[in-house]
């Protein structure tokens, strides 16, 4: 039996590339995915939950993967007001 395992600095450094790939990967899969989410805001914008950080009917909770966006609904102005985004926990 072997006891151990020895890594050569050009398999750390390739093993390196290949999780900054990943990472970046899922990053813009992360980004495009909220944002094709987000745009459909502009169909429904009471769909979500009034929000549980704020105490008003037009700021709402979309939730997203575990994180949660309070948006504002400005019907006067006619758009929608992102003002965070922070990793979501039920209270």
């Amino acid at each position: 039996m072997l006891e151990k395992i020895r890594r050569s600095d050009t398999f750390k450094e390739s093993l390196l590339e290949i999780l900054i790939y990943i990472a970046k990967n899922r990053a813009n899969n992360f980004k495009n995915t909220l944002k094709k989410e987000l745009e459909d805001l502009t169909f429904m914008p009471y769909k979500y939950r009034q929000s549980i950080y704020f105490n008003q009917k037009n700021i709402r909770d979309f939730i997203f993967k575990g994180y949660c966006i309070p948006y504002v609904i400005d019907e006067n102005k006619k758009e929608i007001i992102l003002l965070d985004i922070i990793k979501w926990e039920e209270r």
